[in-house]
């Protein structure tokens, strides 16, 4: 129970900040759009990140500046670009009606988490560097703590993504969607900031 705990607190500790996947998360709940795939799909992803770094991949990804960089220069690319994105319609707030947004596709959907999940290599920093390296120091019951560290994830993407509709009586403020949106892209500018400054 102890690694499992410890695990769990780790995992929510790491997570529980305003990064690019809990914004996407966000905002694809308070709008009702493909909430369940998107939170299964970033819950899986960390668990997978998760049994990675267990698996010892942080150790191989630090011996390869170039991967690295890789990570580092693409990641900050995605990051402009959802950035961007978000201050373009932040200047033309529209007022939403609960679940009454013009859905996107699910493939859609599912490709925006996925490259900001698989793109930021703050999720790597997080998951597969610092997880792995305080999980693998619980010896034979490491897996207890990964599975902790994973229902952390998992706990935390399904309260944001159906939580989300307590918010709902806002989304028909377009004074909501403007400041949800510039604060989105502040967010993202700095993390891209971070991952380019960032000394590995």
């Amino acid at each position: 129970m102890l690694a499992i705990g410890s695990g769990l607190l780790t995992g929510l500790s790491l997570i529980i900040a305003i990064g690019p996947q809990n914004a996407f998360v966000l905002r694809q709940g308070l709008t009702r759009q493909h909430v369940p795939a998107v939170v299964l799909f970033c819950a899986v992803s960390d668990a997978l990140l998760i049994v990675l770094g267990m698996l010892g991949l942080g150790v191989a990804i630090m011996s390869l500046p170039v991967l690295l960089e890789v990570f580092r220069f693409g990641g900050a690319a995605y990051l402009v670009y959802f950035a961007v994105t978000s201050f373009r319609r932040a200047l033309k707030p529209q007022a939403l009606e609960a679940g009454g947004a013009k859905a996107g596709s699910l493939a859609s959907a599912l490709t925006t988490a996925a490259a900001l999940t698989y793109l930021n290599p703050h999720v790597y920093i997080d998951t597969v560097l610092l997880v792995g390296s305080i999980g693998n120091q619980f010896g034979d019951e490491r897996w207890l703590f990964a599975f902790g560290a994973a229902a952390g994830s998992l706990i935390w993407f399904f309260s944001l993504g159906f939580g989300a509709k307590l918010l709902s009586r806002f989304v028909t403020r377009p004074s909501f969607w403007k400041y949800l949106d510039i604060s989105i892209g502040l967010v993202m500018l700095a993390i891209a900031l971070m991952l380019l400054t960032y000394n590995f």
